[in-house]
């Protein structure tokens, strides 16, 4: 087995701002860097960053539009069927709610701003509302980029959204192929890929990534980079589990600092010029240490997660620029 001390960190380097596939040996080297050699790794990977997106970081912003009520059983989810946690449940929120967190997110300066219901995926009167929603968006705040993440989805209803302003449509892979009956029966990971598909071939930009730390192997998330990679995923974000209490998965703690920043470095060297995001799980996961992804991402969520809090927009820009990179303004 290839470890991580026989790799060639400038050649690996050189290779990947080439466009050259990391070979799995290699990546599997990263993932096991050992924690002493995690500074190395760190800067190796920011040389890849910084080519592409230099030190600037995109803040997001997350607006649960319908919380709770679905009817999928995955296992690391507050809001699923199977789910006994203790949080909000609402039906869809109306437009004028939709554009109010807009606003709060254009006046925080974050790049993009997301919507997500819960549910296996939209029906129309969720597309004519979540449509009319991106619209008025668009034009109260036309530098703002609109993400939806709303379950599985078909062309027509991806188009219609397209049309209606929205950039972006979020659906994750969260594992690898293999595992994903593991975490979820009610649908399948080939599902999902398809909504990607539907979404790509609709215009939009894809947005998909996963969750770390819900009991998969070192193969299984060697997979889902691989899979980022070759389904040429625009922007990749990346979660930490949080095990919320009355989930099926609330018992699970398997995560160090380490071995979350180990996990952005290797969805970076694998995704080179995607957008790669620090996703949920970030403040609970990596604690002190979550500045140091910055060396692998070049995007952050801010003001908290769909039913978890997380750290606050001003926080967040003392953090980033203590770690030596720049907020990605919006005009």
């Amino acid at each position: 087995m290839l470890k991580f001390e026989d790799l060639d960190l400038d050649r690996l380097i050189e290779q990947v701002l080439a466009g050259v596939e990391l070979d799995r040996e290699s990546a599997r080297a990263i993932l096991n860097c050992p924690d002493e050699r995690l500074g190395d790794l760190l800067a190796a990977t920011l040389k890849v960053r910084e080519a592409v997106f230099g030190r600037k970081v995109k803040l997001c912003m997350l607006r649960n539009a319908r919380s709770g009520i679905c009817p999928e059983d995955c296992g690391y989810c507050s809001q699923s069927r199977v789910s006994k946690a203790d949080i909000p449940v609402y039906k869809l929120q109306s437009i004028g709610q939709l554009v109010e967190g807009a606003e709060r997110a254009a006046h925080t300066g974050a790049g993009r701003y997301c919507m997500v219901t819960s549910g296996r995926g939209p029906d129309a009167r969720d597309i004519e509302h979540l449509g009319e929603a991106c619209d008025r968006i668009r034009g109260q705040f036309p530098q703002l980029e609109i993400c939806l993440s709303l379950g599985l989805m078909d062309r027509d209803q991806a188009e219609t959204l397209k049309g209606a302003g929205a950039g972006w449509i979020n659906h994750n892979l969260n594992t690898s192929r293999r595992f994903y009956p593991q975490i979820c029966s009610t649908h399948t990971w080939d599902d999902r890929v398809q909504t990607i598909e539907n979404v790509r071939a609709a215009g939009l930009s894809t947005c998909s990534g996963g969750i770390v730390g819900m009991g998969e192997s070192d193969d299984d998330l060697l997979d889902l980079a691989y899979a980022a990679r070759r389904l040429r995923i625009d922007s990749v974000p990346v979660n930490f589990l949080n095990s919320i209490r009355g989930t099926p998965l609330q018992d699970r703690r398997a995560l160090t600092p380490p071995k979350c920043l180990k996990a952005v470095c290797l969805f970076r060297l694998l995704n080179p010029t995607s957008e790669v995001r620090a996703a949920g799980g970030r403040e609970l996961n990596l604690g002190a240490l979550q500045g140091y992804a910055l060396y692998a991402v070049n995007s952050i969520f801010v003001d908290g997660y769909l039913t978890t809090p997380g750290l606050a927009a001003a926080g967040a820009r003392e953090m980033i620029e203590r770690m030596g990179f720049e907020v990605e303004e919006r005009d």
